[in-house]
């Protein structure tokens, strides 16, 4: 019987944030905004441990105090996957066990589902020859279609990514019917192996014209299975942001498992 991989999960997550300045340690329901994306990940059937990685001393402070798994990254990371890349060889050696799956699991997701997360995995999984996943969710407004902010992707009919834009894609323009409107969710699986050959790679053109990591992958020809999932979640960009994901955690039943041992002390 084949071994069963060990999946980590890692949530990145730095204060020097340009859009929302200290967005981790933002409170929702008295919980920051990091502590509601840890401890809901923790609760994924397909992860093994969970870590937040940081540059940040005050957040590795709360981290301990409610007792979550945190490691210490460099300042300079301007990326995420670079974050979780250094991250993952902190936390193998420390733990002095390989990781087989790195999932990404951005900060910045407070109503992050477990299932959510598990879709991804899954995905990467059962994928022949994959390195690498993602998760997708259907477009529910033409403000979300055209949000910047919003990373769009169109697939093929196996469900592998074709491409990512921020600007909205397909067109509507030429196309007045029903469109398949999609959106990244930033729920990544790497292959080991696969996120330091990643991040070892340079930006490519598209990558830096769209402004989206995972363009580097199709650029270098390799394939990125997306795993649509029914789940709904609120991106913290702005402050604005902020207020629509405590009213959205007003009516979530899941952060009551875990309100007790992540409220900041």
């Amino acid at each position: 019987m084949p071994k069963k991989p060990r999946v980590v999960a890692v949530v990145p997550g730095r204060m020097a944030s340009s859009r929302f300045p200290g967005k981790p340690l933002a409170p929702i329901r008295g919980i920051p905004m990091i502590g509601h994306c840890y401890f809901r990940t923790e609760l994924a059937k397909t992860v093994d441990e969970t870590w937040i990685a940081t540059c940040d001393r005050e957040i590795d402070d709360y981290a301990r105090s409610v007792g979550a798994r945190c490691v210490m990254t460099k300042a300079t990371h301007e990326r995420a996957c670079d974050r979780a890349a250094e991250a993952m060889l902190k936390i193998e050696a420390a733990t002095r066990r390989r990781i087989d799956v790195l999932v990404m699991v951005q900060g910045d997701e407070p109503l992050v589902a477990p299932g959510m997360i598990d879709e991804a995995v899954r995905r990467l999984l059962r994928e022949p020859g994959a390195k690498i996943a993602c998760l997708m969710a259907d477009i529910d407004s033409d403000a979300e279609f055209e949000d910047a902010n919003c990373v769009k992707v169109v697939a093929d009919l196996r469900g592998r990514a074709l491409y990512f834009s921020r600007e909205p894609i397909p067109s509507r323009a030429k196309w007045k019917k029903e469109l398949p409107r999609r959106k990244q969710v930033a729920i990544i699986p790497f292959r080991r192996d696969y996120l330091l050959r990643f991040n070892a790679l340079k930006p490519t053109p598209l990558e830096v014209i769209e402004s989206v990591d995972l363009m580097r992958c199709l650029e270098h020809g390799d394939t990125v299975p997306m795993a649509l999932t029914k789940h709904r979640t609120v991106s913290v960009d702005t402050p604005a942001d902020l207020k629509r994901a405590e009213a959205a955690m007003r009516r979530d039943p899941l952060h009551a498992r875990y309100r007790a041992k992540a409220a900041a002390r």
